[in-house]
């Protein structure tokens, strides 16, 4: 399938530069926030129809490059006995968090099509009405970002306990993460077999690591799931995005992914000096420029235009999800610029 998308995962020429968005369905959209009045997050999650309804939202609003499945990184979580809650106002919430071994212990490691069997089923139904030449991408979280929501029980600054964990108890750690590891390789490859095109590893917290602890107490698990991914599914590409992550940058090709997601806090062409120019990498707007008019948002997107022209390997990405605020107009607008302006370069075969 020559979907631009899928191409530059490959650092293969397309005829446009490809541009999806995370959090593109999401609270921003108005459609979106009626069907939230009618039902929780959790619901929409699990309910298979509504989470393929919620993920071609923005598909139908915008001329994007490929759709990321409707889902959360913490679903997971229930499957492995973790009771998981969406408070309003508080987030994700871990009502009996990890505190002990026997907890690591009693997490259960369900079979890859019962771990979120609505999202794998979300994914049927949206690749049967996804234009061919659209990607889907499916996703889960890496082990890092999962154990930082399972020890901590919510979202934090000072990750306290999950880094007292992984340097006070290496072995203990290593037990978490090897189970983490096993049931998001099972999950991605249940996606897959689904119909994803292509996967991606959101690690939000990676980057409060030393690249030291990173390398020990990270690096291992996650070239284990891309590892397991490939042998599964050679041919489709893997997306390694986490945020704060300049300096872990260098280690980052050592995952395996195909493609590196970059937030906005380096310049692409300094983060192509420490990952190899090879690489493909994703982003880099930063979604706070979507607020500030288009005269902002056009300038930075041209920055971004001309550090990637005529390279292959980039795909254009906000460097975070889409902020709830978001005109959506300012969305179409960039897509369509993106797509104006962004350099048309050979496709493989030849042709423009």
């Amino acid at each position: 399938m020559d979907a631009p998308f899928l191409l530059a995962c490959r650092g293969l020429p397309a005829a446009r530069k490809p541009i999806w968005l995370m959090r593109q369905a999401g609270r921003y959209m108005e459609i979106y926030r009626d069907l939230r009045k009618k039902h929780t997050m959790l619901e929409l999650i699990h309910a298979p129809e509504l989470a393929a309804e919620v993920t071609m939202q923005p598909m139908e609003a915008f001329d994007l490059d490929a759709a990321i499945i409707f889902s959360d990184i913490l679903p997971p979580l229930q499957a492995m006995g973790l009771p998981l809650d969406f408070r309003v106002g508080e987030g994700p919430r871990i009502d009996r968090p990890i505190r002990s071994h026997a907890d690591i212990e009693a997490l259960a490691e369900p079979d890859a099509e019962e771990i979120v069997p609505a999202t794998v089923e979300a994914i049927r139904l949206v690749r049967q009405v996804l234009p061919r030449d659209r990607a889907l991408i499916g996703f889960a979280g890496a082990p890092f970002t999962l154990a930082s929501y399972a020890i901590e029980g919510q979202s934090t600054r000072r990750f306290l306990k999950v880094k007292g964990l992984l340097q006070e108890n290496p072995k203990q750690w290593h037990e978490l993460m090897g189970k983490f590891s096993r049931v998001v390789s099972g999950y991605l490859i249940a996606q897959i077999r689904a119909g994803a095109d292509a996967v991606q590893l959101f690690d939000s917290w990676v980057g409060e690591l030393s690249p030291g602890d990173f390398r020990d107490h990270v690096l291992p698990h996650i070239q284990r799931i891309i590892r397991s991914v490939k042998e599964a599914a050679p041919h489709t590409p893997v997306i390694y995005f986490g945020t704060n992550t300049s300096g872990l940058l260098g280690i980052l090709p050592e995952t395996g992914a195909d493609v590196i997601g970059v937030d906005w806090r380096i310049e692409l062409d300094e983060a192509w000096r420490r990952v190899g120019e090879h690489v493909t990498l994703q982003g880099n707007l930063d979604p706070h420029t979507l607020l500030a008019g288009p005269q902002a948002w056009q300038t930075a997107t041209r920055r971004i235009l001309d550090l990637t022209q005529d390279r292959p390997n980039h795909i254009f990405n906000l460097g975070h999800g889409i902020m709830k605020e978001t005109d959506p107009g300012a969305v179409r607008d960039l897509v369509d610029f993106v797509h104006e302006h962004g350099t048309h370069v050979e496709t493989h075969n030849g042709t423009a």
